[in-house]
């Protein structure tokens, strides 16, 4: 694991705020943005089933591709160190072996366990409609977002989740089949350059109910 800016949770989790203009000189190395990425995969998924998939835009040329693309986001898009596209995988599944032969590997899981799951969940999502696994994935996908805005966070970054782009248009644009990757969110990263606004919430009691 990395060595953190902070390991101050309250600071982390409470302290986010959407940030919209970063310091343009300042870009993140591939190797800490891939370590952001094994942190925040470590969110939890249906069945360890990993459904996200990242694409991190931070060329001049693939920003100029992005750009018309995030509608009004086009200040993020200019100033951030990165914009790293979320999809979810509908096929996700494929990668099931890959995946419990890796538990096994490492102990996590008996291999009874992994025939188990391989004989049962894959055919269940395989029998899933499209939109059954776009709700899987965008669920899944949306928790290992947010975790990687925490964890940018902990690295001393700051953050935005971005819902508005061309969202038919996405994938194919950067290479990837849209009939299977499905557009989750767009997140900025970088280093503020100004701070981000403060928001209001709802009162915990107006959007709680006990039975």
């Amino acid at each position: 694991m990395s060595e953190f800016t902070t390991n101050d949770f309250k600071e982390i989790a409470f302290g986010r705020k959407s940030v919209r203009l970063y310091d343009e000189n300042v870009k993140i190395d591939r190797k800490e943005m891939l370590e952001m990425i094994s942190e925040a995969t470590l969110a939890p998924s249906s069945v360890n089933m990993q459904p996200w998939r990242f694409v991190v835009i931070e060329s001049d040329d693939a920003k100029a591709k992005l750009r018309p693309l995030i509608r009004f986001n086009t200040r993020q898009n200019d100033t951030s160190s990165a914009m790293v596209l979320i999809f979810g995988d509908l096929r996700c599944y494929e990668k099931a072996e890959e995946i419990y032969d890796q538990a096994v590997a490492e102990g996590k899981m008996p291999q009874e366990v992994r025939e188990k799951q391989l004989s049962t969940i894959v055919p269940y999502y395989q029998s899933l409609s499209r939109q059954q696994m776009n709700d899987i994935v965008k669920i899944d996908s949306s928790l290992a977002a947010m975790q990687f805005m925490l964890v940018a966070r902990a690295h001393g970054y700051d953050t935005n989740p971005i819902g508005g782009f061309e969202a038919d248009r996405l994938a194919a644009a950067f290479g990837l089949d849209p009939e299977r990757y499905v557009p989750v969110m767009i997140v900025s990263v970088g280093k503020a350059a100004e701070a981000g606004y403060s928001s209001v919430r709802l009162a915990p009691e107006v959007v709680t109910d006990f039975k």
